[in-house]
């Protein structure tokens, strides 16, 4: 029996074997535990993390909050990078619930992909 984690990390490494950030469009991957999210903007030519955000500082809100809010976070610092188009790495999450409000808010906050 496979484990939904492993089947996570199956399509994952599908997705990661497609999209790859450059400096010009950086790849925006995303992590959610049960708790919080966590997003960073990656350079993989460089191995770098231009911008990461993550909602362990937010209390008193839902996952479902905390994810749009993070979403509005890295658009901004990513503003102050100079970078508005982005690659979105879903990390092997499917594209429902936090990863599209995720998504979303990051497009409302300005980020193009």
């Amino acid at each position: 029996m496979i484990s939904r984690e492993q089947k996570r990390k199956r399509r994952h490494n599908r997705v990661r074997a497609k999209v790859a950030g450059t400096i010009e469009r950086p790849r925006l991957s995303v992590f959610k535990s049960n708790k919080d999210v966590y997003v960073q903007l990656i350079d993989d030519t460089k191995g770098l993390t231009l911008v990461a955000a993550n909602s362990l500082k937010i209390t008193d809100k839902t996952l479902s909050e905390k994810s749009k809010l993070i979403g509005i976070e890295i658009a901004k610092l990513a503003k102050e990078k100079n970078i508005s188009k982005v690659v979105f790495d879903r990390s092997g999450y499917l594209y429902t619930g936090l990863i599209k409000l995720l998504a979303d808010s990051a497009r409302e906050g300005g980020l193009e992909f």
